[in-house]
């Protein structure tokens, strides 16, 4: 990739987040749009640790990783606090590296 490309991409992710923050703060959403743009960066999120979780491994890695993606959301579902979300996510994907 060269320095334009990047250099581009750094000025566009840039422009939007002054965007969001100047011409955004200034619209008032309601009804359904409002829900989706509240959900949006939990969505955003999901779609990032899933991407580089679950991509560019072997098979035995990725389905290591997809297990302690399990057990944390489980965690995450049964309300547990974050440290143990994390500590309860690593757990059982290094305990899952173990046995294969």
């Amino acid at each position: 990739m060269s320095w334009w490309v990047i250099a581009s991409m750094a000025a566009g992710a840039y422009t939007f987040k002054v965007l969001g923050i100047f011409g955004l703060s200034r619209v008032d959403l309601r009804g359904p749009l409002a829900e989706l743009v509240r959900f949006l960066p939990a969505a955003m999120l999901a779609g990032l640790i899933v991407q580089q979780s679950l991509s560019e491994a072997s098979g035995e890695i990725i389905a290591t990783r997809a297990l302690g993606i399990a057990a944390g959301g489980l965690a995450v579902w049964a309300k547990a606090p974050l440290i143990v979300v994390i500590v309860v996510s690593a757990g059982v994907a290094a305990l899952a590296r173990l046995v294969v």
